[in-house]
């Protein structure tokens, strides 16, 4: 892990700056120094005012207007902490810094001590602070006595543009602070390594990407960033910035909706499809979609939402007649672990925990049959042989969208006595998705074609509010919430009852969209009396 080459420095205050507050650093004659800030910066906030300053302003200024994490993107935040505590066992003999951002003063003090200590070969979540800019770094692996490898983990699956932001903005503070940074690198999961089931491999299971150029490069400009941040922050008001495409990249912004809640229902940045062609309109002062001119070029779905009125094909009908009772309708829940959990899984990957089926029979009488794993063992087998069981030998398997069969090659990949019978399933896919991109349009669904939308328009006593859980996402950290944290009998039994009925819906679902959709579809056809 360690560097072979020597690189002789003798600084003369190596980490005497480690501790300081921020505003009285000692910097040497040759680091020019940056306006004393008023405000603390953290490295989640130095991203924040690399991708909108008016994000940067209002997350110290006005906290209090962003849009609380979702269930699903604090497991994603999560995942991350987890991903990153099982990466320091990759630097055997490294110290975490145990102290929180709430104990600041204490975190600096200890990494110094750390620091100090050349039998530390590495330091974990180490505080360090230059001109109020605080960064808590991943790893900091001790290469010599003064010399170091800055290391940022993170739980992706490749080095990202904002990964080079990340890197440089401690990288820089740690220079500044008087450490002597060797090399810096990204250390990331790779998504090809397949788990056997016996002590994870970390030499394989994480990439470790050099980045010393491409960080030092990025440095160059780093400062004048700062003083442009802090000049925003001094503002008696936040910058004046459009919300815009980039308000998604490269993460969603959580003041989103307080940036856009006076714009029109029908605001051009609504139109599905290309960034590029909604930026466009927007600079031609182009501010809703109905303002659209008609000779613009879109696509067949953007022309339905600009022309905002249901839209039936002829071929409908018939695409709906085409299922062979009974009709299966088929849905999986998955979760999916950045650290794999059992043989022959890699990280990322989806493995389904749930089904549901709603079997409709010629007559219209319809039946449900279901399956969920309700502790943490491997579900695959069980999921697999229950779900045959359940969809027979006849009949057509509607589902909502590719996953589906996705998830069936996957499980006959990974239980090779059972792949000829799940390829036989596979065969009698039928994708009610398909059918309604491709023939049926509503205004309602302005634009989208998730089932979360296209239900609530065309069957809305079945809209998803009145569950608990109403999204696949959370489902999925509600099971992990289930199998893998103490929780008593109760809150099991609780937790089981809600993941079996939003998986309910989602068939139910399916069955109530056919029967609605053919209704439609055959009132839309009938000869008309005065023709």
């Amino acid at each position: 892990m360690s560097s072979t080459n020597d690189v002789s420095h003798s600084p003369s205050n190596a980490h005497s700056a480690v501790i300081q507050d921020g505003k009285d650093l000692e910097l040497s004659s040759e680091i020019p120094a940056i306006s004393v800030p008023t405000h603390r910066l953290s490295k989640s906030r130095f991203l924040a005012g690399i991708q909108c300053s008016k994000r940067l302003y209002l997350e110290i200024h006005s906290p209090e207007l962003a849009t609380p994490p979702t269930p699903d993107r604090r497991a994603i935040m999560d995942m991350g902490t987890e991903v990153g505590v099982v990466a320091r066992e990759y630097f055997p003999g490294g110290v975490l810094v145990e102290e929180t951002h709430r104990q600041i003063p204490a975190a600096l003090s200890r990494t110094s001590m750390l620091v100090s200590n050349p039998d530390v070969p590495a330091i974990f979540e180490g505080a360090f602070v230059w001109q109020g800019v605080l960064v808590r770094v991943d790893v900091l692996e001790r290469l010599a006595p003064d010399r170091w490898r800055l290391i940022e983990v993170k739980a992706t699956s490749k080095v990202k543009p904002t990964h080079l932001d990340d890197l440089a903005i401690q990288m820089t503070v740690l220079e500044k602070g008087g450490l002597q940074i060797e090399a810096c690198a990204l250390m990331h999961l790779n998504t090809q390594y397949a788990f056997q089931g016996e002590g994870l491999n970390l030499a394989e299971m994480f990439s470790l990407v050099n980045m010393t150029q491409e960080v030092t490069r990025r440095q160059a400009v780093l400062l004048p960033e700062l003083e442009d941040m802090w000049a925003v922050l001094n503002a008696p008001t936040p910058p004046d910035i459009a919300p815009d495409v980039h308000c998604h990249m490269p993460y969603e912004c959580p003041f989103w909706a307080h940036c856009t809640k006076d714009k029109p229902s029908r605001w051009v940045f609504y139109l599905p499809g290309s960034s590029k062609l909604q930026k466009a309109l927007m600079e031609e002062g182009i501010e809703t979609i109905d303002e659209i001119p008609d000779h613009y070029e879109l696509t067949d779905v953007q022309r339905r939402v600009k022309n905002d009125v249901e839209w039936i094909s002829p071929l409908l009908r018939a695409r709906l007649e085409s299922v062979r009772y009974p009709v299966h309708h088929l849905d999986f829940e998955t979760f999916m672990p950045a650290i794999p959990l059992f043989p022959q899984t890699r990280p990322y990957r989806p493995i389904p925990f749930q089904w549901s089926n709603h079997i409709e029979y010629p007559d219209g009488t319809v039946v449900h049959h279901q399956y969920l794993c309700t502790d943490g063992r491997d579900p695959r087998e069980e999921v697999a042989l229950s779900l045959l069981e359940s969809v027979g030998e006849s009949g057509t398997i509607c589902v909502y969208s590719e996953y589906e069969r996705y998830l069936l090659l996957a499980l006959g990949d990974w239980l090779p006595n059972l792949k000829p019978a799940l390829l036989k399933v596979i065969r009698r896919l039928w994708d009610l998705l398909s059918v309604i991109q491709q023939q049926y349009y509503h205004p309602d669904f302005k634009g989208s074609f998730s089932i979360k939308t296209v239900l609530p328009a065309l069957v809305p006593e079945l809209a998803y509010d009145d569950l608990e859980i109403q999204n696949g996402a959370v489902a999925s950290v509600m099971y992990r919430r289930m199998v893998t944290e103490e929780s008593d009998l109760i809150e099991r039994a609780r937790i089981a009852q809600e993941l079996e009925a939003y998986c309910e819906r989602d068939t139910r679902a399916m069955v109530e969209l056919r029967r609605v959709l053919k209704s439609r579809a055959e009132q839309a056809w009938l000869p008309r009396e005065d023709a």
